[in-house]
């Protein structure tokens, strides 16, 4: 059996004092659309799940490997050496933990009274001992990659997510990270069994003071009793509201 398969659903409930666990994926969830947010972790219905991703996570796999090679070593990845960067990946007893998505790196938020937490990808530290948090992407586009999208605001959110945790965790940690995103070659003539990437290693100043605020604003939609309105971009609520609508208007014609 899955050793995940028999976890509880983590639904909150206004009338409990014990602390609620709240991963980095669903406080994403509530910038977007404290509707979806509330449906999810107030009344227990989740969106829709999203396709699987296998090569983006094999690509993720493997250089977690790669990096974990440099790791035991206690020596740069040839990507620092290129880029020129005075690290090396961090060696902790509790790194397999970190990266768990379902236990990550937790921090309980007392305000609040979440557990927030996330699985990260990777960390570096430098000779300081000040920590970087780095995070893997893969894609594959023409021309190169960057975070200028509108919709990779998440990405951004993400990162100073992971930062703000480790801060709480008492380690000293750089306000700039680091995104390795890969991009698959597609002006090859043949696959031939192996699909090339270009590495692009993106610097990203990170900013965490509006996460304290979020989450009590995220508490607030909890405990609430109405369920808020949607998120100003949510494609999910105007399809809902539809398809409710127009089962409702079929019903009635019977």
């Amino acid at each position: 059996m899955n050793k995940h398969a028999t976890r509880k659903r983590n639904i909150f409930d206004p009338n409990s004092d014990r602390p609620f666990d709240l991963s980095r994926g669903k406080i994403e969830l509530f910038i977007s659309c404290p509707r979806c947010f509330y449906l999810d972790r107030r009344l227990g219905v989740s969106p829709p799940s999203s396709f699987p991703f296998n090569l983006n996570d094999a690509v993720d796999l493997l250089l977690k490997k790669e990096f974990d090679t440099y790791r035991e070593k206690q020596e740069p990845h040839p990507l620092f050496v290129q880029e020129k960067l005075d690290l090396v990946p961090f060696a902790h007893n509790d790194l397999d933990t970190w990266r768990d998505p379902f236990t990550g790196i937790r921090y309980h938020h007392k305000e609040s009274n979440f557990v927030v937490f996330g699985g990260i990808d990777d960390v570096w530290v430098d000779p300081e001992g000040t920590l970087v948090i780095a995070d893997y992407k893969a894609t594959s586009k023409d021309g190169e990659v960057s975070l200028d999208a509108a919709w990779q605001r998440s990405y951004k959110n993400q990162m100073e997510v992971y930062q703000w945790l480790f801060r709480q965790n008492g380690f000293s940690v750089s306000d700039t990270g680091y995104f390795v995103y890969l991009n698959g070659d597609r002006t090859k003539d043949a696959l031939n069994e192996t699909l090339h990437f270009k590495t692009t290693c993106i610097p990203y100043t990170g900013k965490t003071d509006w996460i304290p605020d979020t989450l009590m604003a995220a508490k607030e939609t909890l405990v609430a009793d109405t369920v808020p309105e949607a998120g100003q971009w949510c494609n999910l609520c105007p399809y809902r509201d539809a398809a409710g609508k127009s089962f409702r208007d079929h019903v009635m014609k019977k």
